[in-house]
């Protein structure tokens, strides 16, 4: 990626209406003015012009040109975006001529990879870019807002903030080091303020799991005995015939998934195999998958359709054993309810086959998921990107050395030292502080669309 080229790019899909290509770079007003009957270098910034885009005398297409003036654009640079209609026709053409005059494609996520190195966004907020067109569900989407109107930047530069006046107090006392009699910060105040920043970024790391959850979709298994009604209530959930519905026992040989959207929340729903004692091979096979279905799920939903034995309660709970479980009795048109006494409360009642109380199931299963501490609030900070907690992980590693040599008098230079690398870790994550390896900015934006 050539950062002096002038670069062109469709920034839209293929297939609508509109179509609409930008053009960044220090000839981009140039590129556009040649190929149209608009003088790019004379308009106001932040403007929409009406023109034609030209091929010799030939009119291509009618257009609207809108004109970004360095640094005011996403880029940093000067931008012209030009909406056109959206025949592929007219897009390649439009591109084509564009390229004769002085412009070449972009690069997959090299509209990005400018605003970062023009100091328009910091890495994780370019990150939050392809975070927010990937979101499918209203917790992805507000976690990558947040990110990308830098909540999760501005946390980091308060916390690089305390870590530069720790290691400035010691290193401070380094250079005096010739004056014995002089401190200019008691250990017992640097090791508090230690503390306290470790304790934000322990905090920051452990949000990781909430965040791979909510990106994956809340994993939710549906377990219980054979022909209890697990398929049928999964079809209900997701109103969709996914799973096979039959009366006969062990007709679910494997776990199926399906995701569905509850509250602005992507979940991850899993049909398992009955569980029960069996000579069949294939079906044991399937049991196996069922039990490690609910090591891997977070909340487990106990389908029952008659009274568990007092084994069988021991039994599931030693399967969910540190598990959100939601115990819902099924079948509630044949069974009378009166005569069902819960082993455990709440006990949600519903008709898989009906469809009676599955709405309230979902509300269930949305609290549940709450409490476990895997639905956020609206602004706070989740950690989504595995480089950026893997980086809070090191800076916790780092931070620790520095705790245990406070504790042991060490002397100002090792804990200058591992400071510094709790600062280098912090400032991998947004690339501030530091240069950044090309390999990495490379690694990063190739994952973005062209046109991003």
């Amino acid at each position: 990626m050539n950062g002096n080229d002038t670069i062109c790019a469709l920034a839209t899909a293929p297939g609508g209406a509109i179509g609409i290509i930008r053009v960044s770079g220090s000839k981009a007003f140039d590129a556009v003015s040649a190929i149209s009957t608009l003088r790019c270098d004379q308009c106001q910034p932040n403007t929409i012009h009406f023109t034609h885009i030209m091929e010799g005398t030939e009119t291509v297409d009618e257009v609207l040109v809108s004109i970004f003036r360095a640094p005011h654009s996403y880029t940093g640079e000067n931008s012209v975006e030009i909406s056109c209609h959206g025949s592929r026709y007219i897009l390649n053409k439009v591109l084509a001529l564009l390229i004769e005059n002085g412009c070449r494609m972009a690069h997959p996520g090299e509209y990005t990879m400018r605003a970062y190195l023009n100091g328009k966004l910091d890495l994780s907020q370019a990150e939050a870019v392809a975070d927010l067109i990937a979101s499918s569900n209203k917790a992805t989407h507000d976690i990558a807002i947040n990110q990308l109107r830098g909540h999760f930047s501005s946390e980091l530069k308060d916390l690089r903030d305390q870590l530069l006046k720790l290691t400035s107090l010691i290193e401070l006392e380094l250079d005096f080091s010739d004056h014995e009699d002089l401190e200019f910060a008691d250990r017992g105040e640097l090791l508090a303020l230690a503390q306290t920043i470790d304790a934000h970024i322990t905090r920051l790391a452990s949000t990781f799991e909430a965040g791979e959850a909510l990106k994956q979709g809340i994993p939710v298994a549906i377990v219980g005995k054979t022909n209890v009604g697990k398929s049928t209530l999964l079809n209900q959930l997701v109103d969709d015939e996914r799973a096979i519905v039959s009366d006969i026992h062990g007709t679910t040989r494997d776990t199926i998934e399906e995701t569905m959207d509850i509250n602005g929340v992507q979940f991850r729903f899993i049909d398992t195999a009955g569980i029960r004692e069996t000579n069949d091979k294939v079906e044991q096979i399937g049991i196996e998958r069922s039990i490690k279905a609910i090591k891997q799920a977070r909340i487990v939903i106990w389908l029952l359709d008659q009274q568990p034995t007092s084994s069988e309660q021991n039994e599931m709970s030693e399967l969910s054993k540190g598990k959100r479980c939601i115990y819902v009795q099924n079948k509630a048109d044949l069974i009378d309810t009166n005569k069902f006494k819960p082993f455990i409360t709440p006990l949600s009642v519903i008709s898989a086959k009906t469809g009676e109380g599955i709405l309230e199931l979902k509300m269930h299963i949305y609290e549940e998921t709450r409490h476990a501490g895997l639905i956020s609030n609206a602004n706070d900070i989740i950690v989504t990107n595995v480089r950026h907690y893997d980086a809070l992980v090191h800076a916790h590693e780092n931070l620790q050395r520095v705790l245990d040599g406070l504790h042991q008098q060490q002397s100002g230079e090792l804990l200058a030292e591992d400071l510094h690398l709790v600062l280098s870790d912090l400032a991998e994550i947004t690339g501030e502080g530091q240069i950044t390896p090309q390999e990495t900015l490379n690694n990063i934006f190739s994952h973005f669309c062209v046109g991003k």
